[in-house]
């Protein structure tokens, strides 16, 4: 099985990562590599929040309404946050 990010699959918040609220979005932190990560948009938390709700990432991003211009900005940001181990595929 490939680690690699595809948005045609189920993806969730590792569960040791924590994340807090900001005003600029959200800080997540990583206890397993004690990494964190900065996420810079309400609607990307609100998506990376959601992304266990859904069959695939792409359904995800349907179903947050995100516009199709914005999904390949998207895409790339949850791909950055797979490789950073904040989501990870189920």
């Amino acid at each position: 099985m490939s680690d690699a990010f595809d948005p045609a699959r189920p993806y969730e918040v590792d569960p040791r990562v924590a994340i807090r609220p900001e005003p600029f979005g959200a800080l997540a932190y990583h206890y397993g590599n004690r990494r964190l990560t900065f996420l810079r948009d309400l609607a990307l938390v609100s998506l990376v929040h959601d992304l266990g709700q859904h069959a695939s990432v792409d359904d995800a991003i349907e179903a947050a309404d995100i516009a199709a211009a914005r999904r390949p900005s998207f895409r790339s940001a949850l791909r950055a946050l797979a490789q950073a181990e904040v989501i990870r595929a189920r």
